[in-house]
């Protein structure tokens, strides 16, 4: 059993913040936990437009707090976001997500990101595996 709370990870290698400011993710579980999935709680800037293409990973976000636009940059479609919304990334679409008042949001990721992965230019996390060896316990 893993028992973890952001208290305990806040300001350690499992919290992260943009280049740019403009999002902090706090990954309470990573792909070295060995669960088959990863977990996080992120926070999006009010007013901030951040664009991200998850081409290797199927992400699951649940909006729990704030309001904002989600536009899907393939279609062009454009999404309200309020408490309760939920969007599944299910076939890797590149998105724009626009806050108008600050935003958390509850994060899963398939496969699990590992903690060591960077946004590249196109938004896109590089798909790292963790190696039995890097499996942590905790």
């Amino acid at each position: 059993m893993i028992v973890r709370t952001t208290d305990e990870i806040t300001d350690t290698d499992r919290d992260i913040t943009s280049e740019d400011g403009n999002w902090r993710s706090k990954r309470i579980v990573l792909g070295g936990d060995g669960v088959g999935f990863s977990f996080h709680e992120t926070v999006i800037r009010a007013g901030s437009v951040n664009e991200f293409h998850y081409a290797n990973h199927i992400e699951a976000v649940w909006l729990v707090e704030g309001d904002g636009i989600l536009t899907d940059l393939e279609s062009g479609e454009v999404y309200q976001l309020r408490p309760g919304t939920m969007y599944l990334l299910n076939g890797h679409e590149r998105h724009r997500v626009e806050p108008v008042t600050e935003m958390r949001m509850l994060c899963v990721f398939n496969p699990p990101v590992t903690g060591r992965e960077v946004h590249d230019e196109n938004g896109v996390y590089p798909l790292i595996t963790v190696d039995e060896a890097e499996r942590q316990v905790s």
